[in-house]
């Protein structure tokens, strides 16, 4: 057997796992691409408006702060949202399996078959599975959830924070850093090349092409980039 079989039977036999580690992974790297585009997004509007470095460090600071808690907020919700109906449907199970056995016996076997195993065979095995932990042999089958490894909302809340707080830290540094004669290129050119990373990232963790996702990014951030400092510079060149 090849070291590529060997590779792909063993991500197979821990797909759950891995499936979980690709999305923690991947809502990693959406939470950097959000740090780094709404903070210079931010930054560079003011310094359109502004080149002042205690007002362009004031707006990053605020912009990351507001940026991370809404994250962190929004994915301690979601997150718990999901445990909740977890929650839910394992209680369900529970008492169906209380209340009528046989019944979850044969809803199991025939979940059994319906993957590709004979009538007889999947008999056999919803029998041992059903007399080794019957609640987590449904759980698996039928409901796609490991009892003991629930969604934490919690640790989905930090994740978020500080995704976002170590995406948005690179254009709140490159603004205020550099000397005012070179503050917006060094933003500019540092958010692009962000953005070029993280697109490539989240395109190879969604096993996606990752040049359009890398286009798509660098567009989408140069042209929030763009609109924001006109406007900036429309606002401070009006007085606002």
């Amino acid at each position: 057997m090849s070291d590529g079989e060997r590779e792909g039977r063993h991500e197979e036999s821990h797909g759950g796992a891995l499936g979980t580690r690709l999305n923690w992974l991947r809502a990693g790297v959406l939470g950097a691409n959000d740090g780094v585009v709404s903070t210079a997004g931010l930054v560079v509007g003011v310094a359109g408006a502004s080149a002042d470095r205690g007002t362009l460090l004031t707006a990053g600071l605020a912009g990351l702060l507001a940026g991370s808690m809404s994250m962190a907020a929004g994915e301690y919700v979601s997150v718990n949202t999901q445990r909740d109906a977890e929650k839910a449907a394992l209680a369900v199970e529970r008492r169906e399996l209380r209340e009528d056995p046989e019944a979850e016996l044969d809803e199991l076997t025939r979940l059994l078959a319906e993957r590709g195993l004979s009538h007889d065979v999947a008999r056999e095995a919803a029998e041992q599975l059903t007399a080794r932990d019957a609640l987590r042999a449904h759980a698996d089958v039928e409901l796609g959830i490991d009892p003991d490894a629930l969604t934490n909302p919690w640790h989905a809340a930090w994740a978020s924070f500080l995704s976002f707080t170590a995406g948005a830290l690179l254009p709140l540094l490159a603004i205020v850093l550099p000397p005012a004669s070179a503050r917006l290129a060094v933003t500019v050119c540092s958010v692009l090349a962000a953005l070029v990373l993280t697109g490539w990232a989240s395109a190879r963790l969604g096993g996606a092409p990752p040049g359009r996702a890398v286009v798509r990014n660098v567009a989408g951030g140069a042209a929030a980039m763009a609109i924001t400092y006109a406007v900036g510079a429309l606002l401070g060149a009006a007085g606002a």
